[in-house]
């Protein structure tokens, strides 16, 4: 293993490959592009999928916060709330270095062809550090950790009992004829 070539990007020149060099480039690297843009896509869906498996979760919490099986749900539901955020986080960040080195890649790869569209767009966000552009992975791993320290505070207010039992409520009469006095029909 240590014996082994490092790998390059570009193996071959047009003698050596052949005729159709410049086009089995130009193909390579449409299809590597489009293999970056699908990372975006699965990153997109799954903070979708969380974001809403974690309302759910707030959502559970307040209903059995108002419930009478408070007990030890108050506690579960916040820790379960906080392991899906923190793996949450952990595939936000994954993404983010994976799209990274897809970048890398393709702007090695822009060296090969007319025009080096990615990396002059990054060259022109001064490379995600400028007032021109924030890369939006800097903001959304904010989210989880916000969702974290919520189900941290739902956790320890859960956990003190702070969070009174619910009582039933009757829900075959208004509210206003349960508090109204009887009344004598005449």
């Amino acid at each position: 293993m240590g014996n082994q070539p490092k790998p390059q990007l570009i193996r071959h020149t047009k003698e050596t490959y052949g005729e159709s060099f410049k086009a089995d480039l130009f193909a390579q690297y449409t299809h590597y592009v489009e293999s970056a843009e699908k990372i975006s896509e699965r990153r997109v869906v799954a903070n979708n999928y969380l974001l809403t498996g974690n309302a759910f979760l707030v959502t559970l919490y307040g209903v059995v916060a108002a419930s009478k099986y408070n007990s030890y749900w108050t506690i579960l539901v916040p820790v379960a709330g906080f392991l899906v955020s923190l793996t949450w986080h952990k595939i936000i960040t994954s993404y983010k270095d994976l799209n990274s080195v897809k970048f890398l890649v393709i702007h090695e790869l822009e060296q090969q062809m007319p025009a080096a569209l990615y990396g002059y767009e990054w060259e022109k966000a001064q490379h995600g550090k400028g007032a021109a552009y924030r890369p939006l992975s800097h903001l959304e791993r904010w989210i989880p950790v916000i969702f974290m320290v919520l189900y941290v505070l739902l956790a320890v207010v859960g956990g003190l009992g702070l969070v009174p039992e619910g009582k039933p409520i009757d829900v075959t009469r208004p509210e206003s004829a349960a508090t109204a006095p009887a009344q004598n029909p005449s």
